[in-house]
């Protein structure tokens, strides 16, 4: 029961109320967002968030540091032993910020980079043009191939010819398991710096269902939710690899950080990433990364079974994406916002050779890391992939439109009509019935 916001704040409170309802009897399957423990919780509601931090552990511009010290360095030390790595800095916000400032450690404005095509399943701060990183850099974007997969010798090619500073390996929307020794392979042929971006994979990495980027690459970010199953956070590391390279590595990373792109770090947080990397130690975290992936193969599976494309005919990780181009192009919107009445929240996503826009794009992207953390398994995910697809035929006769106008017009008539769709309103109370067998954050109330 949480009493003082009900008490100060009834407005406020209302509003988590209704969050934490809808999260309790919802579908998440935005493969980016998980459930934090009571644990994790706790940590972000501590005492913690009253003190500012400024610098690194024993090295602070603020007195009163030295129990912050202490968790920040307890987080750093878990991190090192997880993820097999010489040095981790856990104070970046979030995952954009600590890619940015992987740049800043090892790029001049200006210099070629190199990133998995935004489209293509690649992410907006591994260089895509309206980012920061495509705006201060040369971006030099590598694709998929017409399967799906990573196109590793036009790759080669454009990094041979280019010869970039920093190539990323890593994608926010790839179902397949990331190649790194393949990256890596090309990455030293052209003397660049490798960073393996695992923000989807690192509880994945952790727990033995992703092979691991540690021995591949020179530097490994990642955010600290997702997969990992932590707070908002980022984390930047140094590998044995990278330090080979460049001895200053470390102290570059550090510095980019603070002073840098950042002032004092988030010590509340700080501390709910020590609480998550402890609970990814325990022996247990390794059967709930298996079942991730288990989870999705099996989700994966079901769609397929019922008439669904997926991109790359199937998954090796905690995601799936689906490619509704059989239907027509731009359809992510109404399957989205179709998916959301039935109370299954993924989120539209671009698919490789999009033939529409990435604000109106032909694919979903769904994950299983929040059904898992629920104790949800195979048999759900069949369920569940077989009541996606009745949703998506439903939905599959309505068209977007070419301009502005008549795309306006034809959302607003589905959205009049679909509010009030009875298969919609089943599929509902079926998965409520479902939730409540996997009961979440049981006790807690607003």
């Amino acid at each position: 029961m949480i009493e003082f916001i009900k008490q100060e704040d009834k407005q406020a409170s209302d509003i988590l109320k209704r969050e934490l309802q809808r999260q309790k009897y919802g579908l998440e399957m935005i493969p980016s967002e998980n459930f934090v423990s009571r644990a994790v919780l706790e940590a972000l509601g501590s005492v913690l968030t009253n003190k500012y931090s400024e610098g690194y552990p024993r090295k602070r511009y603020y007195g009163g540091n030295d129990f912050i010290d202490e968790i920040e360095e307890l987080a750093i030390e878990r991190a090192k032993k997880l993820f097999n790595v010489e040095h981790v800095n856990v104070q970046p916000y979030s995952g954009s910020p600590a890619n940015f400032a992987v740049y800043m450690a090892t790029c001049k404005p200006g210099e070629v980079i190199m990133g998995l095509n935004l489209t293509d399943g690649g992410h907006l701060t591994h260089g895509w043009k309206v980012s920061a990183t495509g705006l201060f850099f040369k971006s030099i974007p590598y694709h998929t191939k017409s399967d799906g997969y990573v196109d590793f010798e036009e790759l080669r090619k454009l990094a041979l010819e280019h010869k970039p500073k920093l190539i990323w390996c890593g994608a926010t929307a790839y179902p397949r398991e990331i190649e790194f020794e393949k990256y890596a392979e090309i990455a030293d042929e052209a003397g660049a710096y490798l960073a393996s971006d695992i923000a989807h994979i690192a509880g994945l990495v952790v727990a033995g269902a992703h092979k691991s980027p540690s021995s591949y690459v020179h530097i490994i970010t990642t955010t600290t939710h997702k997969t990992l199953r932590g707070p908002r956070g980022g984390m930047i590391m140094v590998t044995k690899k990278g330090l080979e390279k460049d001895p200053e590595l470390a102290n570059k990373i550090d510095k980019a950080i603070f002073p840098g792109i950042q002032g004092g770090p988030h010590d509340h947080k700080t501390a709910a990433i020590a609480v998550t990397l402890g609970e990814a130690l325990k022996p247990e975290f390794k059967e709930y990364g298996a079942q991730i992936v288990k989870n999705c193969k099996a989700l994966a599976a079901s769609l397929m079974n019922n008439g669904i494309k997926l991109v790359t005919n199937g998954t090796d990780n905690h995601l799936c994406l689906i490619d509704l181009t059989p239907f027509g192009k731009g359809k992510g919107i109404f399957v989205q916002e179709a998916l959301d009445i039935a109370a299954i929240t993924t989120n539209k996503n671009t698919i490789p050779a999009e033939p529409s826009s990435p604000y109106y794009p032909s694919g979903i992207r769904l994950g299983t890391p929040a059904l898992t953390s629920r104790g949800m398994k195979e048999e759900q995910m069949k369920l569940i992939g077989e009541w996606i697809a009745q949703i998506i035929h439903e939905v599959k006769e309505y068209e977007l439109g070419e301009d502005k106008e008549t795309r306006k017009s034809n959302l607003d008539r589905f959205r009049e009509e679909i509010k009030d769709n009875p298969l919609l309103k089943e599929i509902r109370e079926k998965v409520k019935g479902l939730c409540e067998k996997f009961p979440l954050y049981k006790g807690l109330e607003y």
